[in-house]
Order: C-alpha cells, then structure tokens, then sequence
C-alpha cells in the first residue's frame, strides 16, 4: 500500500500562501501572451474601439484562416522548421562532445575555451553580421539554408555547453571506467553510458537550440534576400501596410509562430525544468 503524507495545517496554510504568490506573479506575466490570443480573434472595428473588451464580442476565425491558407506562409513554415531542425541538430552535434571534452579532459587553454564560450554570450547578434556576410559571400552560402542554419548555431553551442559541462562533470568517472573495464570504448562509454544518465539536460539544450533558430530573424533577413527561403519571422512586416496595420493579423500570425514553442515546452517541460536545475551544480 501506497502511504500517504498528511500535511500538518501549518504547512497547508504555507502552500496556500505560495501559491497564492505565484498566481499574483503570473498574471501580468501572461497578460500580453492572453491579449495577443483574443486580439487575433476579433475584428478591425473591435479592436480599435475606444474602449476595450477582454472577450471578443464575435470570434473571427478569417485571420487564422487567412493565413493557414496563403501558400507563402506554408512556404515560410516549411523554411523555419528546415532552419530550426538544421540548426538544432549541428548545435548538438558539436555542442555535446565539446561539453564532455570540457568536463572529463585537461588541456592546455581549456579555460581560456570556456571564457571564449562565455563572451561569446554576451556579445550582440549584430557584431558578427557583417564578418559573416563576407564570409558567406566568398563561399557561395548567401541564400541557402545554410547561412541561418550555421548562423543560429553560433548562438546555441555556447550556451548548450555550458549548461551541459557542470552536467557531466556531476557524473562519476568510475562508471566510465567500469564501462571501458566490461569492453567499452571511450565513445560507446559514452553514446550507452553518459547520453541516458544526462538526457534531461541533452534534451534541455536541444530545446533551447530549437528555440533559437525558430525565433531567428536577424540572420535570415541578411543572409536570405529571396522570400521562397526565408522564415515565418519575417514575414510579419507583410501586415504593415500603407493603410495601416492590420493588427488581428499580426496577432494571429504571432499565435502560429508562438504554437509551435509552446508544444516543444509543454512535451518537454519535465525533462527541461529537470535539466536547468542539474545544470547548476558545480562543476
């Protein structure tokens, strides 16, 4: 039989209090994500009314509808998730091993790589788009899926690596031995024993590479000047018309962007939430 805890009043009364703290803290932290959402369904005059409504007073489906319907937003949508795939998988491709390297090897320069890593971080987007332009241009990846793909990927190693070292330097290195001992290589020790004890944080920092090429719009517009290749991102500025901004449009089509983000985390909440807290330990 299954024993159940009982909590004592003292503790029911602290939980009440918590959650009470949460709901008031994320309520103005979800406000714009809800007005975004009810905005796309309601129609022009609604929306610029003087005074606002927090419920449609009649649903309009025709933006949603509008939209999913135009071929060029299909086209867009097929070009993110090739960009965002792409990039996730040579993000964790090289992020991966390099965060295994870091924790298991000592080597000459090797915080000096980790402070590399680190800067890079805090460096802006916008400081490394003029070198890569040229170099995309000498090398013919000026529009191709390429040039976002390796683009965005530049963000994402970084920060996978750095999640993921602390991670696997929080592991035993007698498993790896006992492995090797039984007949393993280094690298089946590491594909058959590390990758499952750390699937929580490889997961996390896949999640996070994924998000950032989805949300790539910097790069994409640079790189790509033909619209057959570019991302749903940039394709906001189509509602922003001479006769004025179509703001249902604009909201819906931030709902569509959204959708697919807001699944990935809802699918992989468990193992993210898990791999940001075991990402803290000290390495």
């Amino acid at each position: 039989m299954k024993k159940t805890s009982v909590l004592s009043p003292k503790e029911k009364k602290r939980r009440r209090v918590f959650t009470i703290i949460t709901i008031l803290v994320a309520i103005p932290l979800l406000f714009p994500l809800y007005w975004i959402v009810i905005s796309s369904l309601k129609g022009d005059a609604e929306i610029f009314q003087r005074i606002p409504t927090f419920l449609p007073n009649k649903v309009v489906l025709e933006t949603y509808i509008t939209q999913l319907t135009d071929p060029a937003t299909l086209v867009a949508l097929r070009n993110s998730c090739i960009i965002a795939v792409g990039s996730t998988v040579v993000s964790m491709i090289l992020a991966v091993p390099c965060a295994y390297g870091l924790s298991r090897f000592r080597f000459k320069g090797k915080k000096a790589m980790l402070l590399t890593f680190l800067v890079t971080q805090m460096l802006p987007s916008s400081l490394i788009l003029t070198p890569l332009y040229l170099i995309y241009s000498r090398i013919g990846l000026l529009n191709t899926y390429l040039a976002p793909i390796l683009s965005t990927a530049t963000l994402s190693i970084p920060f996978v690596v750095l999640m993921l070292r602390p991670i696997f330097s929080g592991i035993p290195k007698e498993l790896e031995e006992a492995a090797m001992i039984d007949g393993c290589g280094r690298f089946r020790a590491f594909t058959h024993i590390i990758l499952p004890i750390t699937k929580n944080g490889t997961v996390t920092g896949l999640a996070f590479s994924f998000i950032y090429a989805w949300n790539d719009l910097m790069y994409s517009i640079t790189f790509n000047t033909q619209e057959s290749l570019r991302p749903l991102t940039t394709r906001v500025y189509n509602f922003l018309t001479l006769y004025g901004t179509k703001w249902n449009y604009i909201m819906a089509y931030g709902v569509i962007l959204a959708l697919p983000v807001l699944i990935l985390f809802i699918v992989l909440q468990k193992y993210i939430v898990q791999g940001l807290v075991s990402g803290s330990v000290k390495g």
